[in-house]
């Protein structure tokens, strides 16, 4: 999601109702430091900065929807009066000398947790200022033996602690909440991937019933046409009918044709499973003619059969594509299968992953490969201007791990990119279409 929409995630009950929190215990402290601790503070001026922040949540509450999202610039000003607030309040009891000024670090926090980067940055600025300016201007806290004052190296101390604070819980707000921005948006490309490829699977199994279905009417109609074209072979003055009769017979042969064949397909794409050879190069289908050689070599012997599961003939497809998008002419894909393991190592001749990417290959919108792909013979094999958005191996290894797949990425001593995907056979001999 951009940054320009960040602020639409904060719903005003949200802030009214954490505002509230704030007003009671600020009314709470007041009471408690004046009627307990016997502390001498300006309770006017402080009361009516509670009740400056009381006022603006009953206009909010008041005059909006309490579904009501708001603005970036909403936002913005909703903890600009925060943090004006809370600092005029702090300037009133003790300045840094009340440890309740560690509280100036929440509003900071919520704006780099869903405000644009530069509005973070001001508010973290304001932040600083308010901290800085209620060191030096404050009222002190009065007790019967006099003011209470904080040793000097101490306040100072609290000043760096409040400074280095805004900016480490600043930046990880906001390195956290992109990294959940990122992966809800990933999550979402996956399961949009996961139930096209459903849906298509789907289909397949209603065009061969379809199929099944149509095979008794255009029986009929190849019967009836049989007929009519016997009754009107004698008959020279009908030639016209007897033609008509001819084209409706062989059209019912063509379509019957057809149907078988969309039959057959249907059938055999809705299996539930299928040799592990079949199920791979189902996945592979779409990437053998872009112009790179696809080597798919199957060991000798019987091969297991694997569940046709969408989330592994997608989630291999998009390996697939990632190798033949980088490769420089040649994708090799070995199978490979023993009781301990069944695996697939796709290799290409590209230029391989970034090193100091490896270990984060698979991670959402991280692209591990260098921008520039190896030229093609044909222009149109290039797809130019694409550079993926980081998605392909991530979703590849989310579906992939749904069946309990292991992947591992690396580069290959002589040259180009390596991935393996291992399931152990247990994992793969009972996986219900049901999972999917």
């Amino acid at each position: 999601m951009s940054s320009a929409r960040r602020g639409d995630w904060v719903p005003l009950r949200t802030l009214t109702v954490l505002r509230w929190l704030a007003i009671a215990g600020q009314i709470a402290a007041l009471v408690v430091a004046t009627r307990l601790l016997d502390l001498g503070i300006a309770t006017g001026a402080a009361s009516l900065a509670i009740g400056a922040s009381v006022l603006v949540n009953l206009v909010a509450t008041f005059t909006a929807p309490r579904t009501r999202r708001l603005t970036e610039r909403e936002a913005t000003l909703f903890l600009t009066f925060d943090i004006l607030q809370l600092g005029f309040l702090l300037a009133l009891t003790g300045g840094l000398n009340n440890p309740f000024a560690v509280l100036l670090l929440a509003p900071v926090t919520i704006a780099a947790s869903v405000l644009d980067p530069r509005t973070t940055l001001v508010l973290g600025g304001l932040t600083l200022t308010v901290i800085t300016a209620i060191g030096t201007w404050y009222l002190p806290l009065l007790t019967p033996e006099g003011p209470l004052q904080t040793p000097r190296l101490f306040l100072w101390g609290f000043w760096v602690a409040l400074m280095i604070g805004v900016g480490f819980l600043g930046l990880y707000a906001r390195s956290i909440t992109a990294e959940m921005t990122a992966m809800g948006d990933a999550l979402t490309a996956t399961q949009l991937a996961l139930g096209r490829a459903q849906r298509l699977s789907d289909l397949d199994g209603v065009v061969a019933a379809a199929a099944h279905e149509l095979g008794t009417p255009l029986a009929t109609i190849k019967l009836v046409s049989g007929e009519m074209i016997e009754e009107l072979e004698g008959r020279p003055d009908l030639d016209d009918l007897l033609e008509d009769a001819r084209l409706l017979r062989d059209q019912a042969d063509r379509c019957r044709d057809i149907l078988r064949a969309m039959g057959r397909a249907g059938r055999d794409t809705y299996l539930d499973r299928a040799p592990f050879e079949a199920v791979l190069r189902e996945a592979a289908e779409p990437h053998l003619g872009r112009g790179k050689i696809v080597e798919i070599l199957v060991p000798e012997g019987r091969q297991p059969d694997i569940p046709r599961r969408p989330e592994i003939v997608h989630g291999l497809r998009n390996l697939v594509q990632n190798a033949v998008d980088f490769a420089a002419s040649r994708v090799e894909i070995r199978l490979d299968w023993t009781p301990e393991r069944l695996s697939v190592r796709i290799r290409d001749d590209g230029p391989g992953f970034e090193p100091a990417l490896l270990d984060r290959i698979g991670d959402p919108f991280m692209r591990g490969r260098p921008t520039h792909r190896p030229s093609t013979s044909g222009p149109e094999l290039r797809r130019p201007g694409y550079e993926g958005m980081g998605l392909g191996l991530f979703i590849a290894k989310s579906l992939l791990e749904r069946t309990g797949a292991r992947l591992t990425f690396a580069n290959d001593a002589a040259g180009g990119a390596v991935a393996v995907v291992a399931w152990p056979p247990a994992v793969l001999a009972s996986s219900p279409r049901g999972e999917a």
